[in-house]
């Protein structure tokens, strides 16, 4: 590890010296490695309103089909990847103590897990967590002038992506593609740099543990390393990385707002032993005031705000270490601890 990299190994020491147990689901078993559903979103543009239509059947059936699916000719540009990329890969390699303590891109530095209270709680792996509000906040950025304009363009163009797609799957649930649009505000929609240094000293060790994100949809720019796992079928599938696409999964918002139809599915990030792994997350999340209701009755969740879900799932975390989720608030349903 170099002097940029978290002290990572002195936290995770500590739960792996005194934890025996730890309360989280049974480990299941990986499957090979495999391409996601991949979906051309040039059709969504075509004049042709059968192409269209077959363009958005399919985004929809891998929305229910596997909550994740990857998508091609999606209007971001290589060049404007590839920039901010080398952006992110200047800023983590900046010293840990100026990371930590400078204040850099809204105080958002986060590492490791300092819940965590066995082994398996614990994530290897550095992040800035930035609201999009804060994105061209110059003040952020200190002597990263050209993050600022390389990041702040990134953000716009993985929004307009972002609501495109949660446009068509909100449309496909009876509702105007603008609903979602209307919903999503910048103060709560953010996006994640995340850095994974190479772990030496277990295979074992997540670089991010096991969770589904409590947003609408996600859409994911990540490197050619791997590492990331899906659960499919009651199984952990390994995801093989295109340099061409960008990987989107579906959220617990649109979960329950789809009532089942949609579905947010667990994954997770394996670490490497030899190689770091780099990826920027952009979330698509409503105001914290929205109700998230079921778009069709019987209901198999409760009408939640996002911000009363956020609250419960920082509350389970703390109590427990792990998120629980959606189950929280279901109709007719027990959480068992």
């Amino acid at each position: 590890m170099t002097n940029s990299d978290p002290p990572l190994l002195n936290h995770y020491v500590a739960p792996s010296s005194h934890s025996t147990r730890c309360d989280e689901p049974q480990t299941r078993l990986v499957i090979e490695e495999c391409r996601l559903p991949s979906i051309d979103l040039s059709g969504l543009s075509s004049r042709d309103g059968t192409v269209r239509r077959a363009c958005v059947s399919t985004i929809c059936r891998a929305s229910s089909e596997w909550g994740f699916f990857q998508v091609l000719n999606h209007g971001i540009s290589p060049r404007l990847i590839e920039k901010m990329r080398s952006e992110q890969v200047k800023l983590f390699t900046t010293p840990f103590e100026r990371k930590a303590s400078s204040g850099l891109l809204n105080n958002s530095y986060r590492w490791g897990n300092p819940r965590a209270t066995c082994p398996k709680q614990f994530s290897w792996s550095e992040a800035f967590h930035v609201p999009l509000t804060k994105v061209s906040d110059e003040a952020c950025y200190g002597e990263f002038i050209s993050l600022r304009e390389v990041m702040t363009e990134f953000a716009a163009e993985m929004s307009k992506l972002a609501r495109l797609l949660g446009g068509v799957l909100t449309e496909n649930l009876g509702y105007g593609k603008e609903v979602i649009s209307k919903l999503c505000d910048e103060n709560t929609c953010f996006l994640r740099l995340n850095h994974y240094p190479a772990c030496l000293i277990s295979p074992g060790i997540l670089g991010l543990v096991a969770h589904t994100d409590s947003d609408f949809l996600t859409i994911l720019c990540q490197d050619q390393v791997g590492g990331l796992q899906v659960m499919k079928d009651s199984k952990w599938v390994s995801v093989k990385p295109n340099q061409d696409a960008l990987i989107v999964n579906i959220g617990d918002l649109f979960q329950a707002w789809s009532n089942g139809v949609y579905k947010s599915v667990e994954h997770k990030v394996v670490t490497n032993a030899k190689m770091e792994r780099y990826s920027i997350a952009y979330f698509l999340c409503p105001s914290y005031d929205s109700v998230i209701g079921s778009f069709e009755q019987p209901s198999m969740y409760r009408k939640f705000t996002f911000g009363e879900y956020r609250d419960q799932v920082q509350e389970d975390v703390r109590k427990t270490g792990y998120k629980v989720g959606l189950p929280r608030f279901l109709v007719n349903g027990t959480v068992h601890q």
